[in-house]
């Protein structure tokens, strides 16, 4: 587990956050975004894209900020949890600029 907390939650998954480059205002946002912030996760059962789509959010206060989505590939189980109703969340452990994408990378998180 990171560095970022002292929490006991579970690290469920590591990856990258997708479709950033297609986030608009997020160039402007980038700022705002610290490692070690939390992060929302929301499912979005009706995507015409991915059946098993998760966005992934700022959270906290004010109006949270659409970042991008898990990764096509690996968010079926954590599809399938926030269905069930599983306390799941995330936080931001990097980000960087690769030309025009920004590169940011979460874990996913259950609560214990």
């Amino acid at each position: 587990m990171s560095d970022y907390t002292s929490d006991k939650s579970l690290v469920l998954l590591e990856c990258l956050v997708a479709g950033t480059t297609h986030r608009p205002g997020l160039r402007e946002f980038e700022p705002t975004l610290q490692p070690g912030q939390p992060l929302a996760l929301a499912r979005e059962a009706d995507s015409s894209y991915d059946d098993w789509a998760v966005r992934v959010l700022t959270s906290g206060p004010g109006e949270a900020f659409w970042l991008g989505y898990l990764p096509e590939g690996r968010n079926e189980t954590v599809a399938r949890l926030l269905d069930a109703g599983y306390p799941l969340s995330a936080r931001l452990t990097h980000k960087a600029w690769e030309d025009e994408w920004l590169h940011l990378e979460i874990e996913v998180l259950l609560a214990q």
